[in-house]
């Protein structure tokens, strides 16, 4: 018979040598590749037209609480901004529309507003509605009143939301710079 013979173990490789004592070397650095960013990119939207008329709430109201997207559709975040607004306070729609929803959403009062000529939807809360499903409103008509429900602000306040489909924008940019602006009236001469 050919090549029998006893069988072999596997053998080990050997051990690494122990190291030497005395300075260690510098190692020289290692390339990387890019870092990755912290977060998904987010998807981009086309720029928010500055059509609103009105404030929804008020002249001017305090920002209570502002805008601060999530960064997953369903992570933490705040999807609108909260105006200060006392209970009772006239809710108007910010520019024209059509009323989509007008009802109770997890106990508070919601009004929803498709805007005319857009793929924009504005959003109130909590509202005691005046408008029901498929209204048309003009802008700065009044919807509703601010209800007293719910702990969202201590004092008081009116959330505003705006969304394009899914995505969530924030509603302060549907005003123009005018409304925004905090600025004193000035007389101007008059010049005859």
């Amino acid at each position: 018979m050919y090549g029998a013979g006893p069988a072999r173990e596997p053998t080990a490789p050997p051990a690494p040598a122990a190291p030497e004592e005395g300075p260690v070397p510098a190692k020289e650095p290692v390339p990387t590749e890019e870092p990755v960013p912290a977060k998904e990119p987010v998807p981009s939207q086309p720029p928010v037209p500055a059509l609103a008329r009105f404030w929804p709430v008020g002249v001017r109201p305090a920002v209570v609480r502002g805008w601060d997207p999530p960064l997953t559709p369903y992570g933490r975040g705040h999807r609108g901004v909260d105006l200060a607004a006392a209970p009772g306070s006239p809710v108007r729609a910010v520019a024209a529309g059509r009323v989509t929803f007008a009802g109770r959403v997890a106990g508070k009062g919601v009004v929803s507003i498709e805007l005319s000529g857009t793929e924009l939807r504005t959003t109130y809360e909590p509202v005691r509605a005046s408008v029901g499903k498929g209204d048309e409103v003009a802008a700065g008509e009044v919807v509703g009143t601010v209800e007293a429900t719910g702990t969202h602000c201590p004092a008081g306040c009116l959330h505003w939301g705006l969304r394009r489909g899914e995505a969530y924008l924030d509603p302060l940019s549907l005003l123009p710079p005018a409304l925004l602006r905090r600025s004193p009236s000035r007389l101007l001469p008059v010049l005859t």
